[in-house]
């Protein structure tokens, strides 16, 4: 194959030591994350004209324009910075997790006197315990309901005192054991929430035991009514319990078991979580980038990726196969578990083995269960758009449709709102909202901040257009294209009828671009469609897949709008009391609201803290007007 002269001066200077490399494309956007023991003979390798070299690999190379590498100082330092890379950069030829970063976690607030519990979709060196990552949050928020009947943890944001004459509604109903009143002390609670995670972690039966002895106890003291609570915590845990297959003797040690199923292009892994010789759940996760990729490397991506965010790493991995690297593997999740061991096997017999089948069979039944899902959906949005292209009399499908919204609270704090479809579906990375000065408009107007919001759209895109970018070669100076200003839609939906629709039109004439942009208004009352220039507007039938698109992206533009328009709301209320202080200017207004992060946590901030930011005499004043 034919390398440029930039690539060809880039191998010959690749350094013999470990490290990572980062691929890039003519866009400089990094495409495939690797990792070496010898970077020189491994990226090399990639531009030999190999007959080996599978399909996915010739693609990958065909994109290749420019690369860099880091090092490192040893294999183990590699395999974690290539972990992080991947994770960071989502690199298009990289196996990787489906939308890892929405995983949600369980999280139990250990570093706080009365630990809560929470769901977060992010773990953080807090002090806190986490369990997870689960790919549902409905099933996260189900486990919690059904915990909360046995362990019941404070859902309040009060401050513990002991003392308040009285509890909330949740005590009443025996969903909080009332630490606010006294009704609990701190040791009683903590134990309660350390057996709750000894729950969520599946060593159960040493707080059975225990809960069964002082109920016995409790009954022997004639304390009919702890007894009788106690005999209730125990018939949910046995519920609880009861739902989990034995598998294994309780001394078994604890295991993960993972194997995979694929099917035309897609990868399906089912992981069993074993703790206590029961199997307490399982999750099941998707992989992207797995054309022409073999079994093992698919399952090594997966551990590598999965126990990276993981919040418990177990004693044993059971898969359905041998991995790549698993020495080193095995001593990054031993460093990962605290030092403890951790082994990996691929059972060939016996219990173990079938596990791993039983797990393997769940993949296969899950990925064919997910592939008639999508299906399903593409059917439906190819209907939708197809509807819409009839209805709307477009030459071509709608494949992308941007939405336009404007919100704010009686003029103060306007924000524009861009939300883009593609095939019928969000593309979030395309969103972007406009802030609006309510100023240059005159009173609040929201045909002139639509005006406003579509004039900047489409001048950014006539900006990308021109024949001065053009001529512009890439490094020379000019900003990269905007992907969601620099492609005109196939079609536009605004939130409003006429009015807005024509301010549209408007800005759409004014670029040149009416005979070119299709536009629409959804009208909230009656869902109606109005076009330019017509009187009468379209009824789309009430149960079509059309409507139904139309209503959601219109629903999305709003959800995105109040979204963007109560954050700068926010911080606009946030500047406003504190510019309103004597002494305090924008620099030191900034350097408070970061240092605290809140009016509030400034409010409840002592004047030795405040001080640390602030001259004592303005920490004083500071502090006398915020009370």
């Amino acid at each position: 194959m034919q390398i440029s002269e930039h690539l060809q001066g880039i191998l010959a200077t690749l350094p013999t030591k470990p490290g990572c490399y980062l691929m890039k494309n003519a866009e400089g956007k990094i495409i495939y994350v690797g990792k070496a023991i010898n970077l020189k003979n491994r990226v090399r390798s990639y531009f030999h004209a190999d007959s080996s070299h599978d399909n996915k690999t010739r693609r990958l190379v065909r994109d290749i324009v420019d690369l860099e590498w880091i090092l490192v100082g040893s294999e183990l330092e590699a395999l974690i910075l290539e972990m992080n890379l991947i994770k960071r950069h989502r690199p298009k030829y990289n196996v990787r997790l489906k939308d890892d970063k929405r995983y949600p976690y369980i999280k139990v607030h250990w570093a706080e006197a009365y630990p809560r519990v929470t769901v977060t979709r992010q773990m953080q060196e807090d002090g806190a315990r986490y369990f997870g990552p689960y790919t549902s949050a409905w099933a996260v928020y189900q486990t919690l309901d059904v915990l909360r009947k046995v362990f019941p943890y404070l859902t309040c944001d009060r401050e513990i005192s002991g003392h308040d004459k009285r509890a909330c509604l949740y005590y009443d109903i025996k969903l909080c054991l009332g630490p606010c009143t006294g009704a609990v002390d701190q040791n009683r609670y903590r134990q309660m929430i350390t057996d709750l995670m000894d729950f969520l972690a599946g060593h159960s039966e040493p707080i059975v035991q225990r809960v069964q002895a002082e109920m016995e106890k409790a009954a022997e003291d004639l304390r009919f009514e702890k007894a009788a609570a106690l005999r209730d915590q125990l018939k949910a845990m046995h519920s609880i319990i009861e739902r989990q297959k034995v598998v294994f003797a309780s001394d078994y040690k604890d295991s993960d078991v993972i194997a995979m199923a694929r099917a035309d292009g897609e990868a399906c892994v089912q992981i069993f979580f074993v703790r206590g010789g029961k199997l307490i759940g399982r999750e099941y996760f998707v992989l992207e980038g797995t054309e022409d990729v073999a079994d093992k490397e698919v399952i090594t991506e997966f551990v590598k990726q999965f126990y990276t965010d993981a919040a418990n790493v177990p004693q044993q991995l059971l898969l359905s196969q041998e991995i790549e690297e698993a020495k080193i593997i095995q001593e990054w999740m031993r460093s990962r578990r605290g030092g403890g061991k951790v082994e990996i096997h691929v059972p060939r017999d016996g219990q173990p083995h079938e596990l791993v089948q039983m797990a393997s069979e769940n993949a296969t039944e899950t990925l064919t269960a997910l592939r008639a899902q999508w299906q399903a959906d593409s059917h439906k949005q190819e209907m939708a758009l197809a509807e819409l292209q009839s209805a709307l009399n477009l030459s071509a499908p709608p494949n992308r449709m941007e939405c336009y919204d404007v919100s704010h609270t009686q003029g103060v704090a306007t924000v524009g709102a861009m939300v883009v479809f593609e095939q019928g579906v969000p593309a979030k990375r395309l969103y972007r909202k406009f802030n609006i000065d309510s100023t240059s408009i005159g009173a609040p107007d929201d045909f002139a901040s639509m005006e406003e919001m579509l004039e900047r759209r489409f001048k950014r895109w006539a900006l990308f257009n021109s024949d001065e970018m053009a001529a512009q070669a890439p490094g020379g100076g000019a900003s990269k294209p905007d992907e969601a200003f620099s492609i005109l839609p196939d079609l536009i939906i605004v939130d409003g009828g006429k009015g807005q629709l024509g301010r549209v039109v408007h800005v759409l004439e004014k670029f040149g671009l009416f005979d070119k942009v299709p536009v629409v208004g959804l009208a909230k009352r009656e869902e109606e469609i109005f076009f330019p220039h017509q009187s009468q507007p379209l009824l789309l039938a009430r149960h079509s897949q059309g409507l139904y698109l139309v209503q959601r992206i219109r629903d999305e533009a709003h959800r995105f709008g109040i979204t963007a328009h109560r954050a700068r709301r926010s911080k606009q209320g946030m500047a406003s009391i504190l510019d309103a202080i004597s002494g305090i200017g924008p620099a030191r207004r900034k350097a408070l609201l970061k240092h605290f992060g809140s009016v509030d946590k400034i409010k409840q901030a002592s004047l030795e803290e405040l001080g640390e930011i602030v001259p004592a005499e303005v920490a004083q004043n500071l502090k006398a007007q915020l009370e």
